[in-house]
């Protein structure tokens, strides 16, 4: 009963203030962001399979310059560079040194999923991958480039939705407690 109450509660908060980001949504209702992002609309998310991290950052390393995006308590930090290629070694999944720019030690094991989304975000059209811990905290956000005008680059969005439906049609049959939600509206 208290996952309905909840789900409605997100569903009537965001009808009633649009604008508001997955994170302010949660802080006011007081539950989790993955909780939010898993009450967006069925059509929107598809539950897949968390081990696929490694292949989605992979992936989006050869897609150019993105945006990454870590909040904690109120502070954002963003770097926008390509997502550096990385190497498994001492348990962590580690993003190259051999450039500046991005760079870091990632703790697979600590990702419990992984939401592809495709939505307003303060009235914006935005793509990005949100990266969620196993109390459904947003670990990180990786979000599509832009060109100078400020429109997301159309071969990142190409990709990104290949992505999603290679992933959705490589996992369909695999089933796992940890998942990725692709979201699109």
């Amino acid at each position: 009963m208290q996952e309905n109450t909840t789900r409605n509660a997100i569903h009537q908060l965001m009808a009633d203030k649009p604008r508001l980001r997955s994170i302010e949504v949660a802080l006011e209702l007081n539950c989790s962001e993955l909780e939010v992002i898993q009450a967006l609309p069925e059509q929107e998310v598809n539950m897949l399979p968390a081990e696929q991290a490694q292949r989605l950052l992979t992936d989006i390393a050869d897609w150019g310059n993105v945006t990454c995006i870590i909040e904690v308590s109120g502070f954002v930090f963003e770097v926008k560079a390509p997502l550096p290629k990385g190497k498994n070694a001492y348990g962590y999944y580690n993003l190259s040194h051999d450039s500046d720019g991005l760079q870091g030690h990632l703790k697979l094991d600590n990702l419990s999923a992984m939401a592809l989304l495709t939505r307003k975000v303060r009235g914006k059209l935005s793509y990005y991958v949100q990266f969620f811990d196993h109390k459904g905290n947003s670990v990180f956000k990786i979000y599509l480039g832009r060109d100078k005008d400020g429109q997301v680059i159309p071969a990142q969005i190409t990709r990104f939705n290949a992505l999603a439906t290679q992933t959705t049609s490589d996992d369909a049959n695999i089933v796992s407690d940890e998942t990725i939600a692709i979201v699109t509206n």
